[in-house]
């Protein structure tokens, strides 16, 4: 298998804070790893680590090859880095920041413009290239941000959490454009609060916590960790909850769980389309209010509360 990036025990502290506990990675060529982890699980540190702004504490970790430690300038030569917040010159226009990037990476003045054109066409900012930066929303400071990433064409692609704080439709934006960019085969690595985003971009899913990796696989084998389609049942009035257990209790083998909400009830679905059909009629039969009836496969959401004891909404909230 040839790896594009490879991490072999990495560990790393700051003071006596452990964010990262021999951490070990690897990424195909043209592939993407998803990070996941609650705040502080050492998502940014790993970031940080492949792309040589930090220096690890132990371990090893190689980027097309080249050692980050030993060989950082051939690695930065190598990876286009996307961090959390955008990072171009308000001051500049659009076609300015990207040009003076291909300049910096001494692509000469006329094939840094050549570049620059190709990008703000690629990412939809041809209209505003001579806009300076500044005036820019969030969602094309975003674009360019990335593009910013790209101007090298470098075959490695590091995302720190890149979408945080754009509406569902630039999100998706970026989704498109990040696909393009692996379709061409480049590899991604990428950190994100937002699991549908790594549903929908992850090959493959790596979550820390406490700076050491707690489970790996693709999605839907995270998914099974979980279990298999439960039903998802809200009756309107809590005082038939009882009732609604009782019906449910008297035509499966499965217990039904109640959510934290106090009308809800979860009951996993064992016997399929048989089972949704004798649960929707014994709680007909039992005369129970429900609200809404839902057939529910494990979602990603489910995996992060699984393995952290925290759901990816309330990590959000104490990010806030």
């Amino acid at each position: 298998m040839d790896l594009t990036i490879e991490a072999e025990g990495l560990r790393k502290s700051y003071g006596t804070h452990t964010a990262l506990a021999g951490v070990d990675l690897a990424v195909p060529a043209g592939t993407v790893l998803g990070l996941l982890g609650p705040n502080g699980a050492g998502k940014t540190t790993m970031v940080r680590i492949l792309s040589t702004l930090l220096t690890p504490d132990g371990g090893s970790a190689r980027v097309c090859g080249y050692d980050v430690v030993r060989k950082p300038r051939e690695v930065r030569r190598r990876v286009g880095l996307t961090g959390q917040y955008a990072a171009v010159d308000e001051l500049l226009t659009g076609r300015e920041n990207l040009v003076l990037i291909g300049v910096l990476h001494h692509l000469g003045r006329r094939a840094a413009r050549t570049r620059a054109d190709e990008l703000l066409e690629r990412f939809q900012l041809t209209d505003a290239a001579e806009r300076a930066a500044r005036t820019y929303s969030g969602g094309m400071r975003r674009r360019l941000d990335l593009a910013a990433s790209l101007v090298a064409d470098p075959p490695v692609l590091v995302l720190d959490e890149p979408t945080t704080g754009l509406d569902v439709t630039n999100r998706r934006t970026l989704w498109a454009m990040v696909r393009e960019q692996v379709a061409k085969g480049t590899t991604v690595l990428l950190t994100t609060q937002y699991l549908e985003e790594a549903d929908h971009l992850a090959g493959r899913i790596l979550v820390l916590d406490g700076g050491k990796v707690i489970a790996e696989g693709t999605s839907d084998e995270l998914k099974r960790k979980v279990g298999d389609e439960h039903l998802q049942i809200r009756v309107r009035e809590a005082a038939q909850r009882a009732a609604a257990v009782a019906a449910l209790t008297a035509v499966t083998t499965h217990r039904p769980v109640l959510d934290d909400d106090g009308v809800s009830l979860r009951l996993p679905m064992g016997d399929g389309l048989t089972g949704l059909a004798a649960a929707a009629a014994a709680l007909a039969a039992a005369r129970v209010d429900v609200e809404s009836f839902a057939s529910c496969a494990p979602t990603l959401d489910d995996v992060f509360l699984n393995l952290t004891g925290r759901s990816s909404a309330e990590q959000s909230e104490a990010a806030a």
